[in-house]
């Protein structure tokens, strides 16, 4: 047997959206209906100005254009002021001025006093008409708002039977004729069935919105799923660009040295630990691009220790000499002994990207990689007799994949490694300058002030959010 399940309970935001919808709804259809109100009554006048007291009617008719033309003031306002307010905002508006729809029924309502058994049966039988008319119109523009249309039904209907017992009864001390009796039940039994309906199309309108929303959540979600899905993949090529860039470096060295041990193998005891040195550098290589994927997503943990800074630029010595040597550039070392707290992996991916990027756009000269000791502590500087960076660009090469125009060697390249080596110093709290002169060369200077791990752990979490696209929210 099949159950009938109850439908989810709304949440207070859905609801108080689509309160706002509904307002907004009626709202809507407000200002060409308040003509057509305009139109009736001087058809009202028209009708009955020839059927009695006309001062009645010239007054009935200037309180029916006022309310109209307070209405129009209403409607207005709100289209000026509310109409891109948000649910709260709009509903409330609407609260302080929802008795001027009431107020025009009262009108609607009075007006039986011009016509009820005091005009011809077909005067009559047109203003009734009109007031039927107005009745179900009024169920199309405000069941959207069902305390509205209920307001207004029942200001309308209250009133016109008051105007009609006090006609029937006071008046005529129910002598009068036996039609009316059929009146009054007639348009009792039609203003029941008015709210009956008006409450059935509330319901269709307010589960109709209450669809949207949900939809619209659902959209939502989706599309924040997608987008994750997306950040993933976009991730995942940041890491394989990022692992390209890295490890071509001491990959090239090991061909170099493979090259010189065919041509000459009586090298091999002075090259096999050059190779197996280098060999260690790339599965360093390969940890630490693994630890920037971890970075990446938010799941790494940075080891802050205590790191042999001369130990860590002979370790990459080995890797981009032979680079040097290969491209007839010198390679020279001035190391002074020292140590600093950083992350020995993050902090050797910083120093041999500064160096790569030195070899890469050097053609001739040489490299000078130091190591100094200054009042502020350790720093680490890289000197090089390239082509330099114009000021123009000096801020734009650590974006992400900026690559200076018109040097050569950025052809093959991914205008990752100075992007690498911002973020990295950035989250460790180590301060890199330069300087340069266009054809000269560039010096970069990396100052090693100690990592405070949990101030580099929340600059870690923070620099995610650098690594993906800004995007607008939704509405």
């Amino acid at each position: 047997m099949k159950m009938d399940l109850p439908p989810a309970a709304a949440s207070i935001a859905e609801t108080q959206w689509v309160e706002g919808e509904l307002v907004r709804y009626l709202m809507r259809t407000q200002r060409s209906t308040q003509w057509v109100g305009v139109l009736l009554i001087a058809i009202v006048v028209v009708v009955l100005w020839g059927d009695g007291a006309r001062w009645p009617l010239l007054v009935w008719a200037f309180v029916g254009v006022a309310v109209a033309c307070i209405r129009m003031w209403v409607i207005s306002r709100y289209e000026g002021e509310v109409v891109h307010q948000n649910s709260t905002e709009l509903v409330a508006f609407f609260e302080r001025y929802r008795w001027v729809f009431p107020a025009s029924a009262l009108v609607w309502g009075l007006g039986a006093l011009l016509y009820f058994d005091r005009s011809s049966l077909a005067d009559q039988f047109i203003c009734w008409l009109i007031i039927a008319g107005l009745a179900m119109f009024s169920i199309n523009i405000h069941s959207s708002h069902r305390a509205t249309m209920a307001a207004y039904l029942n200001t309308l209907a209250i009133t016109t039977l008051g105007v009609m017992a006090w006609r029937m009864g006071f008046q005529l001390r129910f002598q009068g004729p036996s039609y009316h009796w059929w009146v009054v039940a007639l348009l009792a039994t039609f203003w029941q069935v008015l709210l009956q309906a008006g409450a059935r199309l509330h319901v269709t309108l307010r589960r109709n919105f209450e669809l949207q929303y949900r939809n619209n959540q659902l959209i939502d979600s989706l599309t924040r799923q997608t987008q994750a899905a997306l950040d993933a993949v976009e991730i995942k090529n940041r890491f394989l660009a990022s692992a390209a860039h890295d490890i071509r470096q001491p990959v090239h060295a090991l061909g170099l040295y493979a090259d010189w041990l065919g041509s000459e193998p009586e090298l091999v005891h002075e090259l096999a630990p050059k190779i197996v040195e280098s060999t260690k550098a790339v599965n360093q290589l390969f940890d630490s691009l693994f630890d920037l994927a971890r970075l990446d997503s938010g799941k790494i943990r940075l080891n802050i220790e205590t790191v042999n800074v001369a130990k860590l630029l002979h370790d990459l010595e080995l890797q981009y000499r032979p680079l040097c040597e290969a491209k007839g550039l010198q390679f020279r070392l001035h190391v002074q002994p020292g140590t600093a707290i950083s992350d020995p992996i993050l902090l050797q991916r910083i120093v041999g990207n500064l160096i790569a990027n030195a070899v890469k756009y050097t053609q001739r000269g040489g490299i000078l990689v130091a190591s100094r000791t200054t009042r502020e502590g350790l720093r680490i500087e890289i000197w090089d007799t390239g082509v330099g960076i114009a000021p123009v660009h000096q801020r734009e090469i650590f974006r992400e994949f900026y690559k200076v125009p018109s040097h050569a060697g950025t052809e093959d390249g991914f205008g990752l490694g100075l992007y690498i080596v911002g973020r990295l110093t950035g989250i460790l709290g180590h301060t890199l300058t330069l300087r340069s002169r266009v054809g000269r060369g560039t010096v970069f200077r990396l100052a090693l002030h100690p990592t405070d791990p949990q101030a580099a752990s929340e600059r870690a979490v923070a620099s995610i959010a650098q690594m993906l696209p800004e995007r607008p929210r939704p509405v």
